[in-house]
């Protein structure tokens, strides 16, 4: 157990400064020149030295992904789908997904770090999660994805706040509309925090944080990738670095 600690401890701050992936592809440029010199005496194309791109580290058996921003993409998407609002607006989540889901519903993209893209169907605006430029009850399909764990804790520049994730949650129950859906998505494990980078949270102690709300339904990717739809939390419990997502809605009537 110590050992595979500090194997984790290690591998954390080594990537954070250098690629390794990169690094060891450095052995496949033999090859590259191979490749180089057997295209040119094959080909009656301008090639030229000088116009070389080495990309040595994309000769894999299978396409790379990362599952969970992959699975959630598709979670979100389907829901969002059949749910069919007039407008969605979202929180930070990842900006490739932001601009699919913009071509078939209106979305309005709020980050701490602003967009700044222009596309048909979507408006990119600044916004502070602890301090959401919305009136109460406003918004009908509202979605933060991979994004509550990071908040308080300084990595995209905002302020330290211990309480940064339990007053995000605070923020999207306030400004999400009665009868209105939200779409949370968080790392869920073993609780701890990863400073900088995010916290980890049991999947009970979200529904803690949205005491307001009721859950619909839960969606989970394991610690090895493989993405389980509509199960129970405590699918989940023996996760080490999952990702939850939470289908939440509130009650008509309630403020």
């Amino acid at each position: 157990m110590l050992k595979q600690f500090k194997r984790g401890l290690l591998a954390n701050w080594i990537t954070a400064f250098i690629d390794v992936v990169k690094i060891l592809s450095i052995f496949r440029l033999p090859g590259y020149f191979f490749d180089f010199i057997r295209y040119h005496r094959s080909t009656n194309e301008t090639l030229k030295f000088r116009d070389s791109y080495p990309c040595l580290a994309d000769r894999t058996s299978k396409t790379p992904f990362d599952p969970h921003y992959f699975y959630q993409a598709c979670w979100l998407s389907r829901r969002l789908a059949r749910l069919s609002p007039e407008k969605h607006v979202d929180i930070g989540s990842h900006v490739q997904m932001i601009g699919v889901i913009s071509g078939f519903v209106d979305t309005v993209f709020y980050d701490y770090r602003p967009l700044q893209a222009a596309v048909g169907g979507l408006e990119c605006r600044q916004g502070d999660l602890l301090q959401l430029p919305m009136p109460p009850g406003s918004v009908y399909s509202l979605s933060c994805l991979h994004v509550i764990e990071h908040i308080g804790l300084g990595r995209y520049g905002d302020p330290l706040d211990p309480q940064g994730s339990t007053r995000a949650c605070a923020q999207l129950e306030r400004v999400l509309k009665p009868g209105g859906w939200l779409f949370v998505s968080v790392p869920v494990g073993r609780e701890r925090v990863c400073f900088n980078a995010h916290r980890v949270f049991p999947p009970h102690s979200v529904l803690k944080m949205f005491t307001g709300l009721d859950l619909v339904s839960f969606s989970f990717v394991n610690d090895a990738g493989v993405y389980f739809d509509n199960y129970s939390l405590e699918e989940a419990a023996n996760c080490s670095y999952g990702c939850g997502m939470f289908v939440f809605r509130k009650e008509e009537g309630q403020c």
